[in-house]
């Protein structure tokens, strides 16, 4: 009878550290999702999250534990919120740089800046750079340019890619073997630039390029004389990442 008693006193469902252990969790569940609420996630982060747990638990498919390309080091380092700001707080400074040296030299009317989306701006009337009809760069030009690389080789942007552009207008050459046509010239203009800006101001080869244009890509109609002096080119653009 005693047994049965003591059968009947005995408690039922789960034992008592069960209940503190799950109000702990639900405590730690509150905790984490307070947090959450009051954070901004980073798509990218997340996904790189979720790739890294990719088949090392067990409840997602079974795979790599991180992905060939290394996504959590991607988006740690690829954070946009800081680099672009950063990127467009530089690209500023160095449009304001340059300006002032324009100005201070009397080139702002010959020399244009232009802060774009893509990256920085400089357009070189012809005339600054070269003579007429020739691809020599003039001895004047090279100060300029120095000064550009100088800015160019800093911390900031050296691993900015650079594209020279050589561009013409509609005239036809006229007796130059050397620039049958001005395919050759706009070509040969871009050229000199990026190997004067490689050979003599230790420009990184890897990140500069050249390419002509001919008369193909005018900035305006091809009218009259003030129009095609427009025309008759060199761009350089400073291209944001």
């Amino acid at each position: 009878m005693a047994r049965k008693k003591r059968q009947e006193e005995a408690k039922q469902g789960s034992p008592e550290w069960m209940s503190t252990y799950g109000d702990m969790v639900t405590l730690l569940l509150c905790f984490f999702v307070l947090l959450f609420s009051m954070s901004s996630v980073d798509a990218q982060k997340f996904q790189s999250i979720i790739q890294s747990f990719n088949g090392s638990l067990g409840f997602l498919d079974g795979g790599k534990t991180l992905s060939s390309e290394q996504y959590i080091d991607r988006g740690l380092k690829d954070d946009k919120s800081t680099n672009q700001i950063k990127e467009i707080e530089n690209f500023n400074n160095l449009e304001k740089k340059i300006k002032k040296y324009l100005d201070e030299n009397d080139l702002n009317k010959d020399v244009k800046v232009v802060n774009e989306n893509s990256g920085l701006l400089l357009r070189f009337q012809d005339n600054v750079l070269f003579s007429s009809g020739r691809a020599e760069l003039k001895p004047k030009s090279e100060v300029t340019l120095r000064y550009i690389s100088d800015l160019l080789n800093k911390k900031e942007f050296d691993d900015k890619f650079i594209r020279i552009e050589g561009h013409t207008d509609n005239d036809p050459i006229k007796y130059s073997s050397r620039y049958p046509t001005n395919w050759e010239l706009s070509v040969a203009r871009a050229s000199n630039v990026v190997r004067f800006l490689v050979e003599e101001t230790g420009i990184n080869p890897e990140r500069i390029s050249a390419s002509g244009y001919s008369e193909y890509h005018p900035v305006v109609a091809n009218t009259s004389d003030k129009n095609k002096a427009k025309n008759r080119r060199v761009d350089i653009l400073i291209l944001k990442n």
